[in-house]
């Protein structure tokens, strides 16, 4: 019996070791892929973070905030999450409509009156959850365009009714955020509190998501904040790469901060920090009940819609097996393990964020800079993750 204790507690001690170890080999891959990454792109600033086990594991900043490199990047500098902002604004809304106070199944019209489509009666056919899964028939990116002229709300809602849907609700994909702006109405209809209120005090403050905030007031107002920057030129430095390619020097402009997709606050208005990102990825990954439910989680990342054009993102494309949408969140096959995940991308500034409830890991990166680089981050994570972890799972 107790040469079996004694196997028992080697078995268990010679397990734990190697998790760490896997967990230490994790950080240490990502670190120097980030870093590496950031440096030829010659990115502004950086952060990301990992979480497993309802711990955060790694948390690590890079870079300034802005080109005169007089303020550094850390935990608590805030970022705009761009589309990342979508997943909270799914999950205000999935959450009231499992308290009874709205219905998925109302139309958009009952809380957007002056919404109208070319054809007629189409409108009302539109429902909440519709929004929610980007299946509401019309054509992807619908008037975004407008967002950009300085157009008051009102007035871009007055021109949908020169758009005809390009399929019924529920049956093509067509990726929204004008229209996932809707929301905010249904949600400000339902109770007494502002859209941006109620994510205060439902997600945000029960969550210690101590910089979070909404809208580009709160923004302005911060000292910490990542400022956006676009690419100015590529620089050859007249050097070559082992492939014998030209290597380019990437020159970046700091730039003010865009008021644009601010004006859809469900669709592209939060901002926070990665030090906020670890704890909204812990409470996604179920381990605080009690904001996030577990019925609630499940009804987010029901698979809704299938979205064909993810499996030829690059970087990604080699990994992905399946692609749909649920409620805020994408729900990718990759390398045949569920991620749940999300991107963002607004002027200036790039967001990532996903999590593998099978493997109970999470992982965010945000940068202030235009750059599709970050998808390769992403994808190289869980890349390693899965390398990493999956044995582990199926054991």
């Amino acid at each position: 019996m107790i040469f079996r204790l004694i196997s028992f507690f080697a078995l268990c001690f010679s397990a734990l070791l190697s998790h760490a170890v896997e967990l230490d080999s994790l950080h240490k891959s990502t670190s120097a892929n980030i870093a590496r990454d950031l440096k030829k792109y010659n990115i502004p600033g950086a952060a990301y973070a990992i979480v497993k086990n309802n711990k955060v594991i790694a948390m690590e900043s890079f870079g300034y905030t802005d080109t005169s490199k007089t303020q550094k990047i850390n935990h608590n500098t805030v970022f705009r999450l761009a589309s990342v902002s979508k997943p909270f604004a799914a999950t205000i809304t999935t959450m009231l409509a499992q308290e009874q106070q709205l219905n998925l199944s109302d139309p958009v019209t009952k809380y957007v009156p002056n919404f109208v489509l070319a054809t007629e009666g189409a409108a009302n056919k539109i429902q909440l959850k519709h929004l929610l899964s980007h299946s509401s028939g019309l054509m992807p990116n619908a008037y975004d365009n407008l967002l950009h002229e300085n157009w008051s709300m009102d007035k871009i809602i007055s021109r949908f009714d020169r758009v005809t849907p390009i399929c019924q609700p529920e049956k093509c994909y067509g990726y929204q955020n004008i229209a996932y702006g809707f929301l905010q109405p249904a949600i400000e209809a339902s109770q007494p509190k502002s859209y941006s209120t109620l994510l205060h005090d439902r997600i945000f403050a029960p969550l210690a998501m101590d910089n979070a905030s909404v809208g580009i007031d709160v923004f302005l107002q911060q000292k910490n904040t990542a400022k956006p920057h676009i690419l100015r030129k590529r620089v050859n430095t007249g050097q070559k790469n082992k492939a014998g390619k030209d290597i380019k020097r990437y020159v970046w402009r700091t730039v003010k901060v865009s008021p644009d997709y601010y004006k859809v606050a469900p669709a592209a208005g939060v901002n926070a920090s990665i030090a906020d990102l670890t704890k909204w990825l812990i409470a996604n990954l179920g381990h605080n009940p009690e904001v996030l439910s577990p019925t609630l989680l499940n009804e987010l990342t029901t698979p809704r819609i299938k979205t064909k054009k993810d499996l030829r993102r690059r970087y990604w494309r080699e990994h992905l097996t399946d692609a749909h949408y649920g409620y805020g969140w994408r729900i990718y096959q990759f390398n045949g393990h569920p991620i749940i995940y999300h991107s963002g991308w607004v002027a200036g500034f790039r967001a990532d964020i996903g999590y593998s409830p099978e493997l109970d890991i999470g992982f965010t990166v945000l940068i202030n800079a235009e750059s599709n680089v970050i998808n390769k981050i992403s994808s190289q994570f869980w890349t390693k993750a899965h390398q990493l972890f999956s044995l582990e799972h199926k054991e």
